[in-house]
């Protein structure tokens, strides 16, 4: 009788053990969760960029051969400059992108995304996605998102003038 109910203990014991092992290795599997930097790294990146001034548009520039709408924050251009999304990686990890409303367009202004080649990926559009949706509805987005063909844990939100969105605020780690 004894061993009957050892028997039992022991088995549901391995049971229960290996469902949290299988549990525990999907979990890293998906990698860790990134949420908290994506948030802090957020506001950091916002805080930099509003430290500087009111954001506006103002004229056209020409990133990676495109032409675009200047984009400025106090008088700073943000267009090819990378002294912000620089210092948010320096500190915080990650990536970190400004991008600039040009038509119907979002294009990356300031980042450093890199591409396969090495180079920053400026003068890309955003790519067709939810972000991209929440973006036009003038609403942040924080989930995954695949960029530039690999996935990263992410967050957006809308850079405003009044109500009109002209730009994003982007961070974001590769899974």
């Amino acid at each position: 009788m004894c061993f009957n109910f050892v028997k039992k203990c022991v088995a549901g014991s391995l049971g229960v053990l290996l469902a949290v092992s299988m549990y525990s290795a999907k979990l890293n599997a998906a990698g860790p969760d990134n949420s908290q930097k994506v948030k802090d790294s957020m506001a950091m990146l916002k805080d930099q960029l509003n430290k500087l001034g009111t954001p506006k548009v103002e004229g056209t520039e020409d990133v990676a051969g495109k032409k675009v709408p200047g984009l400025l924050f106090g008088t700073k251009k943000i267009n090819s400059n990378y002294e912000v999304v620089d210092a948010v990686k320096k500190k915080m990890g990650g990536t970190a992108t400004v991008f600039v409303k040009s038509g119907d367009e979002f294009i990356r202004v300031s980042t450093n995304v890199l591409k396969d080649d090495g180079n920053r990926a400026i003068g890309t559009e955003l790519a067709k996605n939810a972000a991209l949706e929440a973006i036009k509805k003038g609403e942040a987005y924080y989930g995954t998102v695949e960029i530039l063909g690999k996935p990263y844990d992410t967050g957006y939100e809308p850079i405003k003038v009044g109500s009109e969105v002209v730009g994003i605020y982007y961070v974001g780690y590769k899974k």
